[in-house]
């Protein structure tokens, strides 16, 4: 039986912030996303996500794989404070906006703040990307300089061409300790100091993520967006820990978009294969742009056939003014047709879109739902002893 939408399904329209500014901006559409389904897998700052694409008429999935959570113990976060006060580092490597503020009101709470504004005001201080300088900057301290990537790798490489050795770097960890960057600076020759201020935990109901999988490996979302590296890793481990790892990449690299928020968020979809869209600027807007922009120039299938021009916006078809939402089957059996032009595809080649269609008999039931579903089932036409194809 097909994944259907849960509890976590938001449909267009449920949203009531205010949208007034958006819509008068240039290029906006409230039936741009209309017939997407779109997965959020993130925790913080998911309710802006899932708005904006409301707006652009998408139906969402909310289904967070990672959570954001303060540190277990904030006496480890104050002795590490400490270490670092007391260390006077001469470089600072701030990584993330909300890994500062975290930090600093720890600190504050612990009476160690003035004492820690005070220590860095004497390092130069390096930060990953313009929201941790927004995050300095708010602290009272100025920052020397920001990496070229924005990524704790660049934010390294940074440090070492200037020279690591014989000096005290600290640095601020983002909830997944990037162990290589800081054996980097090791064998560089210097001394690293670290604070933790957050951590990432697996999501409180799994069920979502669960759900999640499922939809994406039957193609029941058209696009699912990531704004962290470990949430990419604790979805690829769900779907792992129920067998349904390689059908998941498999719908990832064939049916379903990846759509990553930059390059470090990126690399785990990048070491399994696939290739994800990712925007030019690593910013939620652009990121919300990007998806936009992919699925309504990809991800839209059109045709002139002999009962007028069809159109297949994710899962809302249209034909001679008529329209439906098909259930994921024959979706990805219309789509595989629509795709041929009106040319045949063989009994074979559907088998092989289809899992669960086993012989030619499965194809044939499967067909006879599609032509159901449609507003004219005539659209889908028998070639006898050959296959089926679109009637142009």
């Amino acid at each position: 039986m097909s994944p259907q939408p849960t509890d976590t399904t938001r449909r267009a329209g449920d949203t009531v912030n205010d949208t007034s500014a958006e819509a008068s901006q240039p290029g906006f559409r409230a039936d741009q996303l209309e017939g997407f389904r779109i997965a959020v897998t993130s925790d913080r700052r998911s309710e802006d996500l899932i708005a904006a694409f409301e707006r652009r008429g998408a139906e969402v999935v909310h289904a967070p794989a990672i959570r954001i959570a303060a540190a277990a113990d904030d006496a480890r976060i104050t002795s590490d404070t400490e270490a670092i006060i007391a260390g006077r580092p001469d470089i600072l490597l701030a990584t993330t906006s909300y890994g500062i503020r975290r930090w600093f009101e720890a600190a504050d709470a612990a009476g160690i703040g003035h004492e820690l504004t005070g220590t860095l005001e004497h390092s130069s201080i390096l930060v990953r990307g313009p929201k941790a300088r927004g995050a300095v900057r708010a602290a009272g301290l100025d920052d020397d300089g920001m990496s070229d990537e924005e990524t704790t790798k660049s934010l390294v490489d940074y440090v070492l061409r200037d020279g690591a050795a014989g000096k005290t770097i600290a640095v601020q960890l983002h909830g997944f300790t990037d162990q290589p960057q800081l054996e980097r600076l090791v064998a560089a020759g210097a001394t690293v100091l670290t604070v933790a201020p957050y951590r990432w935990l697996l999501p409180e109901d799994s069920a979502r993520v669960l759900r999640l999988v499922d939809l994406i490996c039957a193609g029941g979302v058209d696009a699912v967006t990531f704004t962290s590296a470990p949430a990419v890793m604790a979805l690829f481990g769900v779907a792992d820990s129920i067998g349904r790892l390689d059908e998941l990449q498999d719908a990832f690299s064939e049916t379903v978009v990846a759509a990553a928020v930059g390059p470090v968020t990126a690399g785990p979809l990048i070491a399994a294969g696939l290739a994800p869209i990712v925007p030019e600027r690593f910013r939620m807007g652009a990121l919300i742009k990007l998806v936009c922009d992919h699925l309504e120039q990809q991800r839209v299938l059109r045709l002139d056939t002999r009962f007028g021009p069809v159109e297949l916006r994710g899962r809302l078809f249209s034909v001679a003014g008529a329209r439906t939402t098909l259930p994921p089957s024959s979706l990805t059996l219309l789509r595989v047709l629509l795709a041929a032009g009106g040319t045949v595809t063989s009994r074979a080649s559907l088998t092989a879109t289809l899992p669960e269609m086993q012989d030619d008999h499965a194809v044939d039931v499967a067909i006879s739902r599609l032509r159901q579903a449609l507003p004219e089932p005539g659209l889908v036409a028998t070639v006898i002893k050959r296959g089926y194809r679109i009637d142009v």
